[in-house]
């Protein structure tokens, strides 16, 4: 034995190394998982990637560090931000300027999510330096689930619209106000301008790098197809050194990409061809995203005292969020059977909740270290029940152009048995 391995040694090459090996075939599993899931559940395929990452993470996979840091970071603000500058595509600001109710509903619907979370958390005996960045945690809806549904079950119509509109606007509140009570948490702010300076930063910045990336790609839209691969190429590729700007600089990479999507909207209104381009390689990357946020997720502590904690959480934000909805519907053009899936479609909570709660920790480790031990269980649940809650949703909208593959395949079955 000795003499074949002395012999192979001279074969042997510097490699990626073995956490190459491990994340690959993790992720070959996910892409095996996530089909079956859809094929034989008809559950969106993010419900497979998730229960792959959580047995990952329940078996003390160490290949995702906790709080968010190096590589691992800097792919789920990747991950995050491609998907947020399509979702900031799909806002017009004409929208909000005929039709302003729409806005007031987001407001409705956040504002009401935050002060009853956080109301919730006191009266169970956390401190309010607890509650009130659990409160922002469960502020933010997850676009990147929704829209993986909406690709799954093809979905089109009011409701998918509204739902991926205010689940983006959520999203804008969370990443701003959360980053900002992030710098915020270790000082001591003696004057109103010291208390609102981290959130005037963490904008300016994200505008600033926003402006500048519109600014490059709408420059480039003059002289290059919006259908070519290479501008998904150069958008991918922006997107990234963006996001890496952005954070260096006090920003928020997220956040800058949402705005940069927002912002180039209003200057190229034609429908964007970009997400089919980016395909596969969008695809991947998102599918990475998922994965990693659920391994990180499992790896928390799961103790009993805090299971209440989670519940509850999760039970009055599912409640806050549709009764929101349901206060703001009033004048907003929709339905009130719309406004119920409305809200319930934008339920699921990723990898911008983790974001949050990541920022929190590293600001305060002994704070975050609270704050993570009931974010992680709730985001993880709510990764997985979210997206199944939003698919029922979709589906009971009448807004899905695909059959839900059980119903599919019990009605083929009665047809043969008859």
């Amino acid at each position: 034995m000795n003499e074949l391995f002395g012999f192979w040694s001279q074969w042997l090459r510097p490699s990626a190394g073995l956490p190459t090996v491990q994340w690959s075939l993790l992720l070959a599993a996910a892409a095996v998982v996530g089909y079956l899931c859809q094929r034989h559940t008809g559950l969106p395929k993010v419900v497979g990637y998730t229960l792959v990452g959580t047995l990952a993470g329940l078996a003390g996979f160490n290949g995702a560090v906790w709080p968010l840091q190096g590589i691992g970071l800097f792919l789920v603000e990747l991950g995050i931000a491609i998907v947020l500058f399509e979702c900031g595509g799909r806002i017009s600001l004409r929208w909000f300027r005929h039709n302003p109710m729409v806005l007031v509903q987001s407001i409705a619907e956040s504002a009401l999510t935050y002060f009853a979370v956080y109301w919730t958390l006191v009266w169970l005996d956390q401190p309010t330096q607890v509650a009130g960045p659990l409160a922002l945690v469960a502020l933010a809806a997850s676009p990147a689930v929704l829209t993986r549904v909406v690709a799954d079950t093809r979905a089109a119509g009011p409701v998918t619209e509204r739902a991926v509109v205010l689940a983006t606007l959520s999203t804008l509140y969370a990443l701003t106000l959360g980053s900002a009570w992030s710098e915020q948490m270790n000082r001591h702010a003696a004057t109103l301008l010291d208390a609102i300076s981290p959130a005037v930063v963490v904008l300016g910045v994200s505008i600033l790098v926003a402006a500048v990336l519109t600014l490059v790609l709408r420059m480039a839209l003059r002289f290059m197809s919006p259908t070519s691969e290479n501008t998904s190429m150069l958008l991918l590729a922006l997107i990234a050194a963006g996001s890496t700007v952005a954070s260096h600089m006090g920003g928020s990479a997220p956040l800058a990409a949402l705005l940069a999507g927002i912002l180039l909207k209003q200057l190229n209104p034609r429908p964007w061809a970009w997400p089919r381009q980016l395909g596969n390689a969008s695809s991947l990357l998102t599918m990475l995203m998922f994965v990693l946020v659920s391994t990180v997720a499992a790896q928390a502590d799961w103790s009993g005292p805090v299971a209440g904690a989670v519940l509850a959480l999760i039970g009055v934000r599912l409640v806050a969020k549709a009764l929101g909805v349901a206060i703001g519907n009033v004048g907003s053009g929709a339905s009130w059977r719309q406004a119920l899936w409305v809200g319930c479609a934008m339920t699921p909570m990723s990898s911008i909740a983790l974001l949050i709660a990541s920022q929190f920790v590293v600001a305060s480790p002994s704070t975050g270290y609270r704050i993570a031990s009931i974010a992680l269980p709730a985001i993880l649940l709510m990764e997985i029940l979210g997206a199944v809650i939003a698919t029922v949703a979709i589906y009971r909208a009448g807004e899905s152009s695909k059959p839900w593959a059980p119903l599919q395949r019990g009605r083929a079955g009665e047809s043969n048995e008859s």
